[in-house]
């Protein structure tokens, strides 16, 4: 298993971060590598709420698997190559004195054997760079409508 995580502290407060990230289907409006998202279920909000995703040629089916309101979204990705046995990323929220500070884990298991470990490494990387991209697109949401408010 891999694990990776890259972390933002954003001028915002908890729980403006928290409505943006719990509008679970609308991630295509903020972060720029995916093209398009929408609601697979009914539900939404909550352990068991999917959407799909579309990023680059890939669609990806992410399905909630920890709602703490504030504090922690987490969710599992399928549609990736079969030699990745799962895929999981965890968005942690923390208040500091000027805002949140957001926290995107990305955990890789491509199995235990050395080879695997090393595909595990490597889709952890990529991953990296698409949470960056995530992070930074929710940092100018945030701004944006921060500016907006005023």
């Amino acid at each position: 298993m891999a694990e990776i995580t890259c972390t933002r502290d954003i001028a915002a407060e908890p729980g403006a971060v928290w409505a943006v990230l719990a509008d679970f289907g609308a991630i295509s409006g903020w972060a720029s590598n995916v093209e398009h998202s929408c609601l697979m279920s009914e539900q939404a909000e909550g352990v068991g709420t999917v959407r799909r995703v579309q990023v680059g040629r890939s669609s990806l089916v992410e399905r909630v698997v920890d709602w703490a309101p504030g504090v922690t979204l987490a969710y599992s990705i399928e549609g990736l190559p079969p030699v990745i046995r799962s895929v999981a990323n965890t968005w942690s929220l923390r208040e500091t004195t000027r805002g949140t500070r957001v926290s995107l884990t990305s955990r890789v298991n491509a199995g235990p054997r050395p080879p695997q470990q090393l595909i595990a490494e490597i889709v952890a990387r990529r991953l990296a760079k698409a949470s960056e991209t995530m992070l930074a697109g929710l940092d100018r949401h945030m701004a944006k409508t921060a500016g907006a408010g005023r």
